[in-house]
């Protein structure tokens, strides 16, 4: 959730789903990726990794442009399937590392600092 919120943040739209939400994030939730009416750019999937197959074939048939697996999760036949019908597919990273990593942000959560704190300098 604490991605999700910092891309937020940052001017992105997060469309959740999940069948048992209606809201999430101030957004409306959705049962399923066929369920969302409009298009959508990226699947970020967060879920074991056996679960991420039927996911794909979902992103797919949606016309989503990239297959993004989170940290922990790496399905080889979701990448597969995806890179074939020419969608990017990310697995094992996290979205907002990758953001922060690109967009000069890591400092923020104390990666490449060398310091590992849970307060902020004063």
């Amino acid at each position: 959730m604490f991605a999700a919120k910092y891309l937020q943040q940052h001017g992105y739209r997060i469309v959740p789903v999940n069948p048992r939400c209606t809201e999430l994030l101030g957004e409306r939730c959705y049962a399923s990726l066929a369920d969302i009416p409009h298009p959508i750019d990226m699947v970020d999937v967060f879920r074991r990794s056996e679960d991420v197959l039927p996911i794909a074939r979902d992103a797919v048939a949606i016309g989503a442009r990239c297959l993004w697996q989170q940290i922990g999760v790496a399905n080889l036949d979701a990448d597969r399937l995806a890179r074939e019908a020419g969608l990017a597919s990310v697995m094992d990273r996290c979205v907002k590392i990758e953001h922060a990593r690109l967009f000069g942000g890591l400092h923020w959560a104390g990666v490449n600092t060398r310091v590992i704190s849970a307060r902020r300098p004063v």
